[in-house]
């Protein structure tokens, strides 16, 4: 509608165009409104994402360049094969690279993720050697309430 609207002359084409923009504009605004005021994502996790996704890309873009500058000016290799070289180099550095840098950028943006994945670890750690119940059931419900901190605790566990 908005757009043969703003095919016509006039104050109909202005109203058009004005409807066209507000309609491509309204979905990205919407949205934005809903996540921040329901609360539908944790802000700093998409920060965190993006800013090592950024620096990965950064690292990379940066390494492919470098291989295939070293390896067509310096040790005069065919372009084509420094390329495929560099392109490949890339391809198997990315996913440890990207694993490295995401653990470097949660533990400095993402402190409580951070903090509590090593809290879960140490527990699965004290558990495999843990024998009595009761010390299980204590330090389960303290694991609990440092990770999660809930108003309440209950551990139930089966006589079994």
């Amino acid at each position: 509608m908005a757009t043969l609207l703003s095919a016509k002359p006039g104050l109909p084409g202005a109203a058009g165009v004005v409807a066209g923009v507000g309609g491509q504009l309204g979905i990205p605004v919407c949205l934005g409104v809903a996540i921040l005021k329901y609360r539908l994502f944790e802000i700093n996790r998409i920060v965190s994402r993006t800013l090592a996704y950024a620096i990965v890309t950064a690292l990379l873009v940066g390494v492919y360049a470098g291989i295939v500058l070293l390896a067509t000016h310096v040790v005069s290799v065919k372009e084509p094969v420094a390329v495929a070289g560099s392109t490949l180099a890339v391809a198997a550095l990315f996913n440890p690279l990207r694993r490295r840098v995401q653990r470097a950028v949660d533990r400095r943006f993402n402190r409580a993720r951070y903090d509590t994945d090593r809290l879960v670890a140490a527990f699965a750690v004290r558990l495999k050697d843990a024998v009595d119940q009761d010390a299980i059931q204590a330090d389960l419900a303290g694991v609990v309430q440092q990770a999660l901190e809930p108003a309440h605790v209950t551990v139930w566990m089966s006589d079994r």
